[in-house]
Formats: C-alpha cells, sequence, structure tokens
C-alpha cells in the first residue's frame, strides 16, 4: 500500500474501529461506568492508571470473536496469529512476543482464563464459550497475581452462575459449510448455590483444498463444555467452582509457496532455471502450479499419503475463594490443567516427500500439567489512606514432547539431486539415476577422479552419492523430552493516596524459576555414522570437503544425527529475580486521570527442545558422555525488560478519550527462529561497540571452515558493553463516543517503533549473534507494524414501538507494512491492508431473540499470517543460481495464509 493512501486509510480510520468496551444494546453506555480488575481491585476503566482495553460481551459478539486470534480487531497493540499447529499460537503486544513453534518457550503476552494461567498462548485458540468481558493489559504483569509475563497480559473472564433461571441457545450456518451451535443454561440449585452450563459445537469445511490426495485442510471439528457451581452462603464468602472440557479433531496448517506477484523480493526464486531447488523438485514429480498459480487459491500439493491431522484435548479444573473477613478480603485460584495435541504434517510443505510426522505414532506429541495456587491477601489501612494486596503464587508444570520428525521417501533422491545440481557435477545431473548422477557422471568419478586425488576418492564418493540416495523413511523415532519446572512467587501490590486525588502504586514481586530437563534420543538413521565414516578423510580436502560435507550433512541432517541415539541427557537451570513496578498518577478533575510508571519485567529461560541445537558436527559425541557435554547449548537466558509509560484517560459526557506514550527496552530478548532446517532459540541483546557490521554477514559460508555453515559468526562483544536489544516505543490512542442513545463510534490507533538496536549479539556475555539472524541489526521486529487502527461503529435503533431494534455493526483493523518471519528476510513481507467485519441483524424485545447475517473479511482481503523458510529447500549459492541481495542461497519461501472471506447468518434466542 503506498505511504500516502496508508495516511488517508489511517485518517478514515477514526471513524470506524471496534468498541473497547461496548455495553448491552439497545442503548450503548459511554464507555465510562466500565468495571475491570486490572489492579486486583473492582474498578472504573477511567479510574485505572494503567493501559488496558476493556472488551465487553457484547463487543465480542458483534465482532464474530470466538477465541483469542480474533480479538485483533478489538484491541490496536495486540496481535494473535499461529503457525504449523494450533497449538503454536502467538500473541504479541506493542509488537513484542514469542513464536509459539518451539514450547520451550513461554509467551511473553501471559493468558489468563478465570484467572488461571495458561502456559502457552497458543492453548487459548479453543472456544471460550460465554465471556464476560476480556482485559487486555499493556506492558510489564506481576505484581498483582499470576505468572510473571514481560509484555503484556490477557485476561479473560467467562460469565458467572446466576440466582436467576436462564438459558440462552445460538444457531449458525456459513459458507465453507460451517456449523456453530452454542447454549447455556443458569439458575440456582438452592439458596446458596447457583450452577451454570455452556457448550459449544463447531463443523467447517477446510479453506484448503489437497489436490494430491482429495481432502481439505485447516477445517473445524470442536466441541467444548464448561460447568460451573457458585456458593454463597453469605454476602462474605463465594466460592466458584469451574470444570471444562474441550477436544478437537482437526487437519491443521497447510502453507502455500510466496510468489512473486505477491512478494516482489521473490525475483526468480521460484523459475527453474534461476533456482536448482525447483528445478529438482520438478523433476521428481512436484506439480507446477505450487509455485505458477495463486496461493490464495488455497489449492496445496502434499506428498501422496501424508496428512495434516491432528487432535487435542484440553481440560482443567479450578476452584476461587472470595473471603470478605471485614478489613481484608481473602482471593484463593486453585488450578489444575491438562493439554495435550498431537499433529501429523507433511513438513515440507511440498508434494515431493522430504520430511513428515505421522499422527498417532504417540498417545500425544505434546502435553502439559500444570497445578496453580494462587493467594492475595488485600484491604485497607490508615483511614484509607492505603490499599494495600500481598499474595503469593505457585506453579507446577510437567511438559512430555516426543518428536518423530521422518525423512520422506523422496528424501535420498532429492539430498543427491540438491548437491549435484548445485556443484562441478551438475553437467551430470539425472534425477531418474542412482545417486542422481548419470552413468557418464558416474564412470568420471570412478575413472577421472582418482588421477587426481588418488585412487580411493572416486569411488567412495560414489558411493558417499549412493548412500544418500538411499535415505528414505528413517529418523527420530520417539525423541522423549521432559521439563519440569517450578514457579514460586511472592509480591505486593499497593496504592498509597498521598490526597484525595493523587495515588502513589508500589508494586513489587520475587520469583524463583526451577526447571529441570532430560531428553532420550532413539533413531533408525543408520546410513548417517557409515556416511561420516566413509567422508570423514575428504573434509581436509580443498577439491572434495564441500561435496564431502554436504554429504554429510544431507544424510544426518543436523536433528537426525544418529551420534545421539540410544542415550540420555539431562540439565537444570534455576533462577531468582525481582521485579516491580511504581505509579504516579493524578486525578487532575473528575473526568480527568494522569499518570506516570516505571515497570521491570521477567520471563523466565528454559531450553531448546530441538536436539538440533546440540549438534557438533565435526566431532564425535562419544556416546552419553559427549551428547552431555553439549546439552549446555539448548539453554537460553531470561529475558527482561524496563518499562516507561505516560498516559492520561479523560471522560466528557458520552466520550470517552485515552492515550499512553511508552518506551520498553528489552534484554536478552528470546528469538525462536526457523532457518530452513533447525529451530534456533537465541537471546538477543545489542552491543555498546560498533561492531563493524560483524553482526550483518550476509555470506553464511565465508566464516564456516566446514560443512557445517553458519557455525562461525563475527560480532562479539565485551560482556562489560552488552546492553538491551530490543526497544518498543510508541503512542496508543483509543476514544469511545456515544453522539445519541443507539449509537456508538469507537477508534483505536496505535503507533509502534519496534525494533532492534543497532550491533547485536547473541548472550547477555557477548558472543556472536547466530548468523542465520544476519539481518536483524537496525530492524523492526516480525510481526511489528508501525501503524494498526481499528474502529467500530455500532447502531442499534429501536424499531416500531413493539420492542425491536435493529443491529448496524461494521469494524475493521487497518495495519501498516511488516515483515511476518523472525530473521526478516525481506521475501516474507507483508503489505499494509485492511479487514472489514460486518453484522446486521433484527432482535426481539430485551433481546429474546435475534437474527442477524454476517461476514468476516467482507473485502477477502488476501494477506499471510507468517512466512518461513521452506524446510531444506534452499538453492546453490554458484552461478547461475545467484541471487545479489543475498549471496548466502537462493531459500524459497512458504506462508501460512490468513483466513478468506466467511459470512453466513446467525439465530440466537434467550430466556
Amino acid at each position: 500500500m503506498p505511504k500516502s493512501a496508508w495516511m488517508l486509510t489511517v485518517a478514515c480510520a477514526a471513524l470506524a474501529t471496534p468498541a473497547f468496551a461496548q455495553q448491552s444494546a439497545p442503548e450503548p453506555d459511554s464507555g465510562t461506568d466500565i468495571i475491570v480488575t486490572a489492579q486486583g481491585r473492582a474498578q472504573q476503566l477511567q479510574d485505572v492508571p494503567v493501559a488496558i482495553s476493556a472488551v465487553s460481551a457484547e463487543a465480542l459478539q458483534n465482532s464474530g470473536a470466538n477465541d483469542i486470534r480474533q480479538l485483533n480487531q478489538v484491541a490496536p497493540s495486540l496481535l494473535v496469529s499461529s503457525t504449523g499447529s494450533e497449538a503454536n499460537g502467538s500473541a504479541r503486544i506493542r509488537g513484542i512476543g514469542t513464536v509459539g513453534d518451539n514450547p520451550g518457550l513461554e509467551s511473553s503476552v501471559a493468558v489468563f482464563i478465570d484467572g488461571v494461567y495458561r502456559s502457552r498462548s497458543g492453548i487459548g485458540l479453543n472456544e471460550l464459550g460465554e465471556i464476560e468481558r476480556v482485559e487486555v493489559l499493556r506492558g510489564p504483569q506481576g505484581t498483582l497475581g499470576g505468572r510473571n509475563a514481560s509484555a503484556g497480559m490477557l485476561s479473560i473472564v467467562s460469565k458467572k452462575p446466576s440466582f436467576s433461571f436462564g438459558a440462552t441457545g445460538e444457531a449458525t450456518y456459513g459458507n465453507y459449510d460451517y456449523y456453530r451451535l452454542g447454549g447455556s443454561v443458569t439458575g440456582p440449585l438452592g439458596e446458596t448455590i447457583a450452577a451454570r452450563l455452556d457448550g459449544v459445537y463447531v463443523k467447517r469445511d477446510g479453506f484448503y483444498k489437497d489436490v494430491v490426495n482429495n481432502t481439505r485442510v485447516n477445517n473445524r471439528d470442536r466441541y467444548f463444555l464448561r460447568g460451573q457451581l457458585l456458593f454463597e452462603p453469605s454476602s462474605d464468602i463465594s466460592f466458584r467452582l469451574i470444570g471444562d472440557y474441550s477436544k478437537r479433531d482437526e487437519a491443521c496448517c497447510a502453507a502455500a509457496y510466496v510468489r512473486s506477484a505477491e512478494q516482489p523480493s521473490v525475483g526468480g526464486l521460484l523459475d527453474p532455471a534461476q533456482n536448482n531447488i525447483v528445478q529438482v523438485l520438478h523433476d521428481l514429480g512436484q506439480n507446477m502450479g505450487a509455485f505458477n498459480a495463486n496461493p490464495y487459491d488455497r489449492n496445496i500439493y502434499v506428498s501422496p499419503g501424508r496428512t495434516y491431522a491432528g487432535r487435542t484435548q484440553d481440560w482443567g479444573v479450578s476452584g476461587e475463594l472470595n473471603w470478605d473477613f471485614g478489613g481484608a478480603r481473602l482471593v484463593s485460584i486453585t488450578g489444575y490443567r491438562k493439554y495435550a495435541s498431537d499433529q501429523a504434517s507433511d513438513t515440507d510443505y511440498s508434494q515431493v516427500d522430504i520430511l513428515y510426522r505421522d499422527p498417532g505414532k504417540a498417545a500425544y506429541n505434546r502435553e502439559f500439567k500444570t497445578f496453580s495456587q494462587e493467594l492475595r491477601l488485600q484491604g485497607s489501612a490508615f483511614n484509607d489512606r492505603l490499599d494495600w494486596l500481598v499474595g503469593g503464587y505457585y506453579a507446577n508444570e510437567t511438559l512430555d514432547l516426543t518428536d518423530n520428525l521422518k525423512f520422506g521417501r523422496d528424501y535420498g533422491r532429492f539430498a543427491t539431486c540438491r548437491i549435484v545440481t548445485g556443484s562441478p557435477l551438475a553437467a551430470f545431473y539425472d534425477p531418474t539415476a542412482t545417486g542422481c548422477i548419470s552413468p557418464t557422471g558416474r564412470g568420471f568419478l570412478v575413472s577421472t577422479l582418482p588421477g587426481a586425488l588418488g585412487p580411493v576418492a572416486g569411488p567412495a564418493v560414489l558411493a558417499g552419492f549412493d548412500r544418500l540416495d538411499a535415505v528414505r523413511q528413517v529418523g527420530a523415532n520417539n525423541d522423549l523430552y521432559r521439563q519440569k519446572s517450578n514457579n514460586f512467587a511472592v509480591f505486593t501490590h499497593n496504592i498509597i493516596h498521598l490526597s484525595d486525588r493523587i495515588d502513589l502504586t508500589l508494586g513489587a514481586r520475587w520469583t524463583t524459576e526451577k526447571k529441570r530437563f532430560s531428553a532420550t534420543f532413539d533413531n533408525n538413521n543408520t546410513f548417517c555414522p557409515a556416511q561420516q565414516a566413509a567422508m570423514g578423510p575428504f573434509l581436509a580436502n580443498a577439491g572434495l570437503a564441500p561435496i564431502a560435507g554436504a554429504l554429510i550433512a544431507l544424510t544426518c541432517q543436523g536433528n537426525s544425527s544418529s551420534e545421539i541415539n540410544g542415550v540420555s541427557v539431562h540439565d537444570k537451570r534455576s533462577e531468582d529475580q525481582l521485579t516491580g513496578t511504581a505509579i504516579l498518577s493524578w486525578k487532575v478533575a473528575d473526568n480527568a486521570l494522569i499518570y506516570a510508571s516505571y515497570a521491570r519485567g521477567y520471563k523466565a529461560g528454559g531450553f531448546n527442545l530441538d536436539r538440533s541445537a546440540m549438534k557438533n558436527p565435526l566431532a564425535s559425541f562419544g556416546g552419553a558422555t559427549g551428547a552431555q557435554a553439549l546439552v549446555g547449548n539448548l539453554q537460553f537466558d531470561a529475558e527482561k525488560v524496563n518499562a516507561y509509560e505516560i498516559g492520561g484517560k479523560f471522560s466528557f459526557g458520552r466520550f470517552t478519550f485515552n492515550l499512553a506514550a511508552f518506551r520498553q527496552q528489552f534484554s536478552n530478548f528470546q528469538l525462536n527462529t526457523f532457518n530452513g532446517s533447525v529451530f534456533i532459540v537465541q537471546n538477543v541483546n545489542g552491543c555498546g561497540t560498533d561492531l563493524a557490521g560483524g553482526d550483518r554477514d550476509q555470506s553464511k559460508f565465508n566464516t564456516a571452515p566446514n560443512y557445517n555453515a553458519g557455525a562461525g559468526a563475527t560480532g562479539a562483544c565485551a560482556a562489560g558493553d552488552v546492553g538491551y536489544g530490543v526497544v518498543s516505543q510508541g503512542v496508543e490512542l483509543e476514544a469511545v463516543m456515544n453522539p445519541s442513545p443507539y449509537l456508538q463510534v469507537a477508534a483505536g490507533l496505535t503507533y509502534a517503533d519496534t525494533h532492534y538496536r543497532n550491533n547485536l549479539v547473541g548472550t547477555s556475555n557477548g558472543a556472536p549473534l547466530d548468523q542465520a539472524l544476519r539481518m536483524l541489526p537496525g530492524q523492526r521486529l516480525s510481526n511489528a507494524p508501525a501503524v494498526v487502527a481499528t474502529g467500530s461503529f455500532t447502531w442499534t435503533p429501536p424499531i416500531g414501538s413493539s420492542g425491536l431494534s435493529g443491529l448496524v455493526y461494521f469494524d475493521t483493523r487497518m495495519t501498516s507494512d511488516y515483515n511476518t518471519g523472525s530473521d526478516l528476510f525481506p521475501q516474507k513481507g507483508q503489505d499494509g491492508y485492511a479487514v472489514v467485519n460486518g453484522r446486521i441483524g433484527i432482535r426481539g424485545p430485551n433481546e429474546g431473540w435475534a437474527v442477524e447475517v454476517w461476514g468476516q473479511n467482507l473485502f477477502n482481503k488476501n494477506y499471510a499470517q507468517v512466512a518461513f523458510n521452506s524446510p531444506f529447500q534452499e538453492g546453490a549459492t554458484g552461478a547461475p543460481f545467484t541471487d545479489p541481495g543475498y549471496p548466502g542461497g537462493r531459500q524459497i519461501f512458504s506462508a501460512f495464509l490468513a483466513e478468506p472471506r466467511t459470512y453466513g447468518v446467525t439465530v440466537r434466542g434467550k430466556f
């Protein structure tokens, strides 16, 4: 989108973005009476001196939000996206978040549902059921309870049981054969006990058509149940017991190749004449429609017999006790949750069978068991001059991960052809021949090479190609990872009323985090050790080293290295952290509040649950002892932030206006990146010394003296010169206007300059940044657009005198350009776009019934959620396969696409 057009779009946005706390029709509230608990106390939104967006049940219903991903439309500083699995959802606030593909990383944005922490934000991508409100808190959190978070928090509050009988029902039908049935019933079971039951069932065809296997992908097939009991023996005591269960049986998540038509930076990457990888894929059976057709036609080409089938179970129980002693109130929240997910995949996202995960090889390949206990005691003292809060939090989590990533049927042939077409042997390329080398080429290797390189070189190299060619249907056999963590914290949050209009808030939290890690590796890739033994002697030969090294690398491929097969490793880490906040607020007038704050935030370190981080390809692991010596490579350090904010909240009759300016400085920022072969988890910091471009080296080969390209990187920094590496700064505005009793217009605007500093290093002791991250210095973070504008228009006019009312609702989210890939390759860029939703309906007296037609993404805007390096699909670096912008290679890219236009009709009723 041209910049001038973008600015015009932003200007128009003020007329149309989601209502942040819209009350029930037919007479919308002005927004001044919204009650939130962002400070652990029930307060009016306009009296809370923190940056918070409150989204009501009515706003969620109108916007069509059924899970946390759809909150994007109603909170401009929030972005939720998902990648290769629904379990990999990632929430970002002010451009800061954690890529969710690696379960060893917790999110920088914490998600709580009814006060219970969900340890990974992707777990919140289930149906939510009937919701009372959602609070989006921006900036570091932790002094009020729950788990600490470095970037923000989502607090989701479900509707409680009522002592008055009531029931609701809803039925929806839409395109893609979409069905959604929901309902609830609540009422008294006695004078002191009330109950509530909510249920949702959803089914929908997939957005993608797998033309090879004639099936649909990215479908919906899920249900959700939540039951509650509310016990109130007196006005001072209440206890709420909640149990919920959800199940999904869905195929997720397909991806399409990024073409030059959508991203000009791709250039000729998908041209077989310019990229040997595309040539090889085509020769091995890849339908060229995958490269030439419009990816937003959503036709995909999955390897024959492979699937994206997945199943998920998520359940838990929690109990919340509120006990008012008169001078103090006790809150206790106890929770236990179990989340289990199994996801198959055609992991290379191509028709050629390179990598895959089969479904059901283990009971579930990702399982979380979490117990948490929170206690808070709060009250007032000194004639109500002090509102105090003290508390403690404990969480115990066990994470079990089982991995079965395997090389596919075509892997060996694909790998050998990849080497041949990108080497001096290209003249002998024959995709139908053994080892991908023509009979003439095989004769050349046997008869010509020995004269120059010794009598055994030619036959040995030829045998190496044949050995690689035979690699198929082998890989990890139930690699087992287990991580046990214990988190304990004490905290306090106190509001000192210096005068009737001036408050000083002081909060502190001490956290101790202990993690124990163990893993057992097994692999049936017997070709790897044989290849290492045969090719090892040639690594020192200048002429044969590139080919010999490539044969070893592609046979073993790092995370399938058999050198650590049949062994177990273990490690542990422990850390303590003191964090806190200070806020000075001044109620300038009854309708005006200004404040300034500082907060220190923290997110625990952990372990990269990917064995590839342990590889050392030039030396033997030496069995269990050698593997144990390398397990420290899996650790990453705690993420920390210093955050500063000033803001104001103003109310003028039926108009409210809130603004905040912020600056956040992150050290040890935790970054998870897929480099085309393996996941890299690395801390990112900044160096005060000019590294002279050492952290931006464009060639991944010039610093690596061995076949493990990218192992070396320049740009080290003295430990005493290391500082923060990421900055997020900007302004946020939110406004709600009710020009008439039945009309509400809301608008939000976020400008966030979220960027890496120049001169980056990878750890707090100044070690170099991984070379795969060479594009980061000085650039904006991924999925962090500079400008986001949201807006909504809600009109609920009465119709006649019979009690009928209408509903006209539209919302939009407009986003400036941003990059969707964590390594910031420009081929992963996304132009600015706008998404518009709408809902029109008629409702009966007291909204006892309603019929509504709706549309999501009304203008069918095509855009990508996340783009990534297509696994193992990087072309050769020599002529003619060169890329002047990226001399490191000819990597091609895939993307997880956002949802297309959907529409339908909803009928609902209540009594």
